[in-house]
């Protein structure tokens, strides 16, 4: 839309209230709101100004004073507002400078397609991600000075299975064993049903829904594939609605990638390729149908994988999914339909539809962020055409000790990650698409508010191992 229609369809659907909605540096939506009133054909040109200084990561308070600017082609009705509301996702922009704010993650976003095209190799980069979530029936968790635990349930959970539930009918999808069972062991039907209609209600092509593969609610809902700036944008209506609809049928939804122990965690595998003038330029005739382009693409996903960790899987939860020996995909491989490589090439006689399916990201993160990130890293293998080695078509998982040794691996730990992206940044700073600033400032982040933070707090699993020594 443009900013005229958008003032003509407040008028036609009768809207009362305007939600501008806006990305902290972390990746949590924010909010506020006005009445309809406030909202002009101007407001698209001159923002609203706000305080910069009380969003995580972004400006001191002395030098606080921000502008958010709606982009009028993200008009949306909100379905969780009571009285009818336009939604409006903005740009955040220096009141001063009138530039966009280095450290807004869809500046990036919008910097990274940018760059893109100003390459010449491509003009548009897809994405299809598969965010997992776990639905909760409760949730509780407390960390003191002498004290901390962590509860979650799910009346599904196999832990429940001698619960007396009055009557307890069974049918809880064992550990592991939650992929694709009907009702009643999947218990999660109508609420995810209910889920894909709400986000189809904002736009969003939803192509696939099922229970995943953990006992306690374990889901996956598909979104069809976009370009890199409306991926990030719908990202965030997913998490927005998938959390709303379960809150008001008195359930919760995480998107942390491990919420429980012993089953599996929550990934969100991404798909990816690069496109010019309407062609797949990821379509080829060598490995798995893919184009020399592909594999350097890949070749530059691998090259600095390790790095990517640190936005691609941004918590230190991130890494209780990310272990090697289990199911998370952790080896820096290539290989056509194998599971158990990170990069995956679907198999598909359909030239439109070849792309690559990088494994080992989870939900956790910043959309913006992490799809500019992998963007910039494939960018950097194309241009510096950096070869993947060989595909590896065996089960990874099989493979003896001395033969895994060869196989590169992901970071092991925020931490690790945090260094690696230290050292091995420059990819990302090509076209000013991540600055100086915004890589020192996430680094800093991440290791004062939340490595430290974990790392210096003792667990229950500590009490255990170490308390009668």
């Amino acid at each position: 839309m443009t900013p005229k229609e958008v003032m003509d369809f407040v008028k036609e659907k009768e809207l009362k209230i305007v939600d501008y909605k806006f990305l902290d540096f972390v990746g949590v939506w924010q909010h506020f709101s006005q009445p309809i009133q406030e909202l002009s054909e101007d407001t698209f040109e001159e923002g609203i100004g706000f305080d910069g200084s009380s969003i995580r990561g972004w400006q001191p308070i002395h030098n606080s004073d921000m502008l958010i600017v709606p982009d009028p082609a993200t008009a949306k009705i909100d379905p969780f507002v009571a009285t009818p509301c336009l939604s409006l996702i903005c740009n955040i922009v220096d009141p001063i400078t009138r530039e966009g704010y280095t450290r807004d993650p869809r500046f990036i976003a919008q910097k990274a397609e940018a760059y893109l095209k100003s390459t010449g190799i491509a003009d548009v980069a897809y994405f299809g991600p598969e965010p997992e979530f776990f639905i909760f029936d409760d949730v509780r968790y407390s960390s003191g000075v002498n004290q901390s635990f962590h509860m979650v349930d799910s009346a599904e959970g196999i832990w429940n299975s001698g619960r007396e539930e009055f009557p307890n009918l069974g049918y809880k999808p064992r550990h592991k064993e939650g992929y694709f069972p009907c009702a009643p062991t999947d218990s999660l039907i109508d609420i995810r049903n209910e889920m894909v209609e709400e986000l189809q209600k904002v736009g969003l092509h939803i192509e696939c829904m099922h229970h995943e593969v953990a006992t306690g609610g374990q889901c996956e809902i598909d979104m069809r594939f976009d370009s890199l700036l409306a991926m990030g944008d719908n990202l965030q209506w997913f998490k927005y609605i998938i959390k709303n609809v379960a809150h008001r049928n008195g359930r919760t939804v995480t998107f942390m990638p491990k919420p429980l122990y012993g089953d599996n965690g929550s990934g969100m595998h991404c798909h990816m390729s690069l496109w010019k003038d309407g062609k797949n330029l990821f379509a080829g005739d060598g490995y798995g149908g893919l184009s020399k382009t592909a594999l350097f693409y890949l070749g530059g996903i691998m090259k600095h994988a390790k790095a990517l960790c640190a936005i691609t899987n941004p918590g230190t939860n991130s890494y209780k999914r990310l272990v090697p020996g289990f199911e998370a995909p952790v080896n820096l491989a290539y290989s056509s339909r194998n599971r158990s490589a990170s990069l995956r090439i679907p198999v598909t006689s359909n030239p439109k539809a070849k792309r690559i399916e990088y494994r080992t990201p989870d939900p956790l993160c910043n959309g913006y962020l992490a799809f500019a990130a992998m963007v910039m890293a494939g960018l950097d293998g194309i241009e510096n055409k950096i070869d993947p080695g060989e595909p590896l078509d065996k089960d990874i998982y099989g493979l003896s000790p001395e033969e895994l040794s060869h196989v590169p691996k992901v970071a092991g730990s925020l931490e690790e990650a945090l260094d690696y992206l230290e050292e091995d940044h420059d990819f990302l700073l090509k076209g000013d698409v991540f600055t100086k600033d915004v890589i020192d400032m996430w680094i800093d982040y991440k290791r004062s508010a939340e490595v430290d933070k974990v790392r210096m707090r003792p667990t229950p699993m500590e009490f255990e191992l170490y308390f009668d020594f």
